[in-house]
Order: structure tokens, then sequence, then C-alpha cells
């Protein structure tokens, strides 16, 4: 995974981002279960942050790829989704990095 393509930053945001919506759903949790709203507030903000850099990189990189409605839709699907993130980037764009 080269960091240095815009490829390689979207795999890494994708990975990052659906980490940070795990992550969303425990502090959830914590928030209403425990009353614990802080580490919510924090995660939240992240996940927003990266949520946002995700769906730009995927415009960056599929005006560069060239791709067509279907991968946008793919990948914007991906974004809303728990665990889909991590299955786009293995299926998708893992092998667009080689």
């Amino acid at each position: 995974m080269n960091l240095k393509t815009a490829l390689g930053q979207l795999r890494i945001l994708a990975i990052l981002e659906g980490i940070s919506y795990l992550l969303l759903g425990i502090t959830m949790w914590m928030k209403y279960s425990l009353d614990m709203g802080m580490p919510n507030k924090i995660v939240g903000m992240i996940h927003g942050v990266l949520f946002i850099a995700y769906v730009i990189w995927v415009f960056i990189v599929g005006k560069e790829k060239k791709w067509g409605l279907k991968m946008y839709v793919i990948l914007a699907i991906a974004s809303l989704l728990p665990f889909a993130t991590f299955y786009v980037d293995y299926k998708y764009l893992k092998p667009l990095d080689q």
C-alpha cells in the first residue's frame, strides 16, 4: 500500500473510517447505557472527519481512475454500512493498488 498515491490514501481512509464507525457504535452504547457522553463526542468528531475525507478521496481517486457511476455508488454505500469499508478495500481497492 503506497501512501504517496491517492489510491493508497483512500485505502487507509477506508480502513480508518471503518474502525471509527465500529468505535462509534461502542461509544453510543457507553453514552446511553453508562451515561458517558464524552467518548461519543470525541469519536463522533473523528468519525465525521474521516467520513468526509473518505468521500472526498473517493471522488479524487474516481476521477483519476475514470470510474463509472457503479463504482462511486458502491464506495458511497460502503461508507454507510458497518464493516463495508473493509470489504470494499479488500474486493475493489486492493486489486487496483497492485
